[in-house]
């Protein structure tokens, strides 16, 4: 029996953001919950994005916003873990109560709202970890930026992390932050990819290295918007497209008490909306850019679904919280292809 079997009781007995914090803690002490660790190679290596990950199976950004447990988590067995999302300054989110479990649907809600450190508290953790894998950095906007002003946080962010990100992934699709889903607009999203193209290049000279950009949408979008979101990434040369985020849809939770909290809905019930999404986009890019698979993947069959759906890599969040860390060997030896 996996020893979060066990486990899992006392921590669903606490708050969810309570637990969650507490997961980290213990995480960032070591091996904690007995949770024993897994060399990354634990899988078949694939390129993507001109890196090469030891397997498919990374972290969702969400979980270690703050990057407090990067080495615990990077001891799962991981082949990449994504930290984040990060803004400009520090802010506190949301009020609290702001994270609902739905166990009986292997679920979760949320409103977090980018409660984080701030992208400099962030690089002062990480200059101190040990893990060497590949770590994407997940960056947003500041709540009171205006919208229309949005391109500067990301900018910030963007220059910030650039020396210590294996990849940057560029979060538009939260619905927590108010507009912020306006940015995947045409004309929108046209004006963020050119200004952080352009940064990008000036930061590779800089540097020395190329640091690849993913793109992070959301599940609710339609055919037309998608296929204007797969022309924008061609046109300007986005390195990758994580699909999906968390879903403002209710589909397959109706029934619960929490259906009507506020906030973006993810596990079980969000993994043939963001699957079908996976579809859309493969077939639009032919293959032209990978696709990072997320959303309901709560068993490696799911992960293997995402594969074969044309995701090149999958990252899981919530089904680690219901399954443990058992989820992430199941999912690597169901994608090992």
């Amino acid at each position: 029996m996996s020893p979060y079997v066990l486990i899992r009781p006392l921590l669903f007995a606490l708050d969810a953001e309570r637990a969650h914090e507490l997961t980290l803690d213990l995480l960032a002490i070591g091996d904690s919950l007995g949770f024993r660790r897994e060399p990354a190679a634990n899988g078949i290596a694939i390129e993507a994005m001109g890196l090469r990950f030891p397997n498919r199976v990374g972290l969702a950004a969400g979980l270690d916003k703050n990057g407090a447990a990067v080495d615990g988590l990077g001891g799962l067995g991981f082949g990449f873990l994504e930290v984040g999302t990060v803004t400009p300054r520090a802010q506190p989110g949301n009020p609290r109560p702001r994270l609902f479990r739905l166990p009986e649907h292997e679920a979760i809600i949320n409103r977090m709202g980018f409660n984080n450190n701030g992208v400099d508290a962030l690089l002062d953790r990480l200059a101190s970890v040990r893990y060497r894998g590949i770590l994407g950095i997940n960056i947003g906007k500041n709540f009171d930026t205006p919208i229309e002003r949005a391109v500067e946080d990301y900018l910030i962010c963007l220059e910030k992390a650039y020396p210590r990100a294996s990849y940057i992934a560029v979060n538009i699709s939260s619905p927590n932050t108010k507009n912020l889903r306006q940015l995947q607009g045409a004309s929108e999203l046209d004006a963020l990819l050119g200004a952080l193209k352009s940064r990008q290049a000036e930061l590779a000279d800089r540097h020395g290295k190329y640091v690849p950009l993913a793109l992070k949408i959301a599940p609710d979008l339609d055919a037309g918007q998608l296929a204007d979101i797969a022309d924008a990434l061609r046109r300007h040369r986005i390195d990758a497209v994580i699909a999906t985020n968390t879903t403002l849809g209710r589909e397959g939770v109706e029934a619960s008490p929490l259906a009507a909290e506020a906030g973006g809905l993810s596990g079980s019930p969000l993994f043939e909306k963001s699957t079908a999404v996976i579809r859309n986009l493969a077939q639009a890019l032919a293959g032209e850019l990978p696709i990072i698979a997320a959303g309901g993947i709560t068993s490696g069959t799911r992960a293997r679904a995402k594969i074969d759906a044309g995701a090149t890599l999958v990252q899981i969040y919530s089904g680690l919280i219901y399954r443990g860390p058992q989820l992430v060997r199941e999912c690597i030896h169901a994608t090992h292809v």
